[in-house]
Order: structure tokens, then sequence, then C-alpha cells
């Protein structure tokens, strides 16, 4: 019996619906391979950028204090306004120096932190930036506030973690798929299928984590956007005018060096591992260092008075509020940025692979679109002949 003209366009219809979902699916993957790619972007430019990678002079060479690495700066450009140093998590990697030239300019320097020498600059613009752009916001300029690209990038949280629940809910005692092989020779929709399911299998816990994360980043979104604010870290005051001591001749008294800065920073907030040191900006401001603490995600600071000595203000990891605690942590747990190159392969691995699941899946949809669309074809060049009360078989002579 052949199907009314009504209930034909209504499927017509839905595959028109279906194929339309297909930038969807192009855009997930765009999405999931440059995340991929951005956990182990920095990987990336150390492997393609000698000037990034600390390279020991030889094999007895030690590592400089922060104080030793400022001298060696100023030594080469006396006249360099030094602003911060960083050095990446990895002792592979070279210090960060953030400062200002005589001409004006602003650059990020490599220094080698074993002789303190100036390898190269940062361009405006690397494969770094550049992935971690395109994946978190689709470059998309920020002209006032979030851009839109990162609403449409971290709206995908919300479908990623349905696709998560109605995915466990379909895929009976899913915890029997943990060994299952994939078949092989029975077609490539069977062998697609296969892969999906193991990999989705395995991919649980980080499509979670991923999802969860990728969600709050709207919501962090949402609320910069209207100036709302969940932070309680305290705001440093500058140090009084008459608190700063001076010389006979009226200019400000030296300050203290950056490794006695550190030491006392150490003591103050026992496990800080320093690794960001911002240095003053005017006789008025502080010297301040952060690093992890005993919490990995999350970075503890202290201000130390560069004339006094003293702690004038920190910010703990016991100091934050319970929701500062998991909205901190948030950040770290989706980049995989928080336990050196080991942790960062983890995710690089399991974003291959939700990358691959999205690959598969949408091989499956779009293999499975495209039969029905041309069944759908072939009952709309058989429906003339019906209507018509024509035979539909061939006669062969």
């Amino acid at each position: 019996m052949a199907k009314s003209p009504k209930k034909s366009k209504s499927r017509l219809w839905f595959l028109v619906h279906s194929w339309l979902a297909l930038p969807i699916w192009f855009f997930v993957l765009i999405v999931c391979f440059t995340g991929m790619l951005a956990v182990v972007s920095q990987e990336i430019v150390w492997l393609a950028d000698p000037a990034v990678r600390a390279n020991k002079p030889d094999a007895d060479a030690e590592r400089l204090s922060f104080q030793q690495v400022l001298d060696a700066l100023h030594n080469a450009e006396p006249d360099m306004v030094v602003e911060r140093l960083n050095q990446p998590d990895g002792s592979h990697f070279a210090v960060k120096a953030n400062v200002t030239l005589p001409d004006g300019t602003s650059p990020t320097l490599y220094v080698n932190p074993y002789t303190g020498a100036i390898q190269g600059k940062t361009p405006d613009f690397n494969f770094e930036a550049f992935t971690r752009a395109l994946h978190g916001w689709w470059l998309v300029p920020f002209t006032n506030g979030f851009s839109w690209g990162w609403y449409l990038v971290s709206l995908l949280g919300l479908p990623m973690l349905a696709s998560l629940v109605t995915g466990l809910v379909v895929y009976k005692k899913f915890w029997k798929g943990f060994f299952k092989p994939v078949r092989t020779g029975h077609g490539s929709r069977i062998f697609w299928g296969d892969l999906h399911r193991l990999a989705g299998v395995w991919s649980i816990w980080f499509i979670a984590v991923i999802s969860i994360t990728g969600t709050w980043f709207l919501i962090q979104a949402i609320l910069a956007d209207n100036h709302i604010t969940i932070s309680s870290r305290p705001i440093v005051p500058v140090i009084a005018r008459e608190d700063v001591p001076q010389t006979p001749n009226g200019s400000p008294a030296a300050r203290i060096d950056l490794d006695e800065a550190a030491r006392i920073a150490g003591l103050a907030v026992p496990g800080l591992e320093i690794n960001f040191i911002s240095l003053p900006a005017t006789a008025y401001s502080h010297i301040t260092l952060a690093g992890p603490g005993w919490y990995p995600l999350m970075f503890q600071s202290a201000s130390v008075n560069p004339y006094t000595r003293n702690v004038d203000s920190q910010f703990l990891i016991s100091d934050r509020t319970a929701l500062e605690f998991v909205t901190e942590s948030m950040r770290p747990l989706h980049t995989g940025d928080f336990g050196g190159l080991p942790i960062k392969l983890v995710w690089f691995f399991f974003g291959l692979v939700l990358t691959l699941m999205v690959f598969s899946g949408l091989l499956i949809w779009t293999k499975r679109t495209a039969q029905a669309t041309a069944a759908a074809l072939k009952r709309s060049e058989r429906t003339p002949r019906l209507a018509r009360n024509e035979p539909t078989v061939e006669i062969r002579p």
C-alpha cells in the first residue's frame, strides 16, 4: 500500500531537517579537535621554537633564582623595565619576562633559566594563542564583554552533558562494554558504531568533566557581562606615601630583592611553590608572588612590602569560599593544566578519543541520513506511476 502524499512530504521535511544539522556536527568536531590541540599547544611550540626551551649549557648547570634572572635582564638592557617573571609549569620551559623596552614596545621575552640569556620573544599571535582562541571563542573579537563566539562554544557544554546522560540511558548495562571488541568485516556502519560505543564508555568521566566545566564557562560569561562577581580576593592597597622610606636626597629607599621577597612569602605561606612574580609598578606598589600550593588546581599569592618586609596581603586556598573552591577549579580541569606533562597527555589522549567519537557519530548519522534520502527519492519517483496505476515492476523480455 502506497504512503499518502502528506506522509511523504513530512518525511521529506524530516530529511531536510536532518541535513541542516550537518554544520552543527562539523562545528562540534572542530571544537573537539582544536581543544585536543590546545591542551598540548604549549608543548608543540616548545618543539618548534628553540627559544622556548630551557637548555642547560652543561650537565652541572644550576637554575638561576628570580633575582639572578632579573639582574641578567638589566645587564642585557639597563633601561628595560621588567614587569613580571613567570616560570611555566615544567623545568624544560624558559622563563617568560614581560618587559617594556626604551622604544615603548612591551614584548614577552624568553630567558634561559640557567644562563640568563635572552633567547627570543613571543610573537603577537603564535600557535598556542591561535589554537586556544579558535577553540575557546572561534577567533571572534571581544569588543564589549565576552564575544558571541565564547557563548557559542561554551553553550555546547549543555547538549554534551545531555548526550552523556541519554547515552547512558540508551546503552543498557554500559559497564559491560569496556572490553567489548570492535567488529571488523561486517561493514563500515557496524565498525563505526562499535567504535563509537567503545570510545563513549571509556570517555564517560572525561565527557562529564569537559561538559560540566564547559557549562561553567557559559555561566562565567553571563556573570561577567552582568557585572556580577563571586570572588573574595582582597584588594591590595597601595603603600602610603608617608610609609615609603626615603634617602637623604628625597628619593625612595632601596627595595628588597626578589629572593628575599620569595623567602618571606614562603615563610608566610607554607608550601607555596613560586612560579610567578609581579614587580612593583611604582614606588608605592608591592612585590606579588604566586604559585600552586597543596591543591594543584588553585594558586596562592602573597604581597610583600618591599620596604618593611611585611606580608601586607595574602590569598590562600583556605581563604576561598566553597563556591570559589569549585569555580576556580573549572578552568584547570577543562584544560588539564594542573599536573605537568603527564596530565596534559592524558587530557590529549581522551580529547583524541572524544574527537574520534564525534567523527564516528558524524559518519553513522551521515550514512543513515543519506540512505534515508536515497530511499525517499526512489519512492518519490515511483509515486507518479502508482497514481496512474502503472506497474512498478520492470518486465524484462
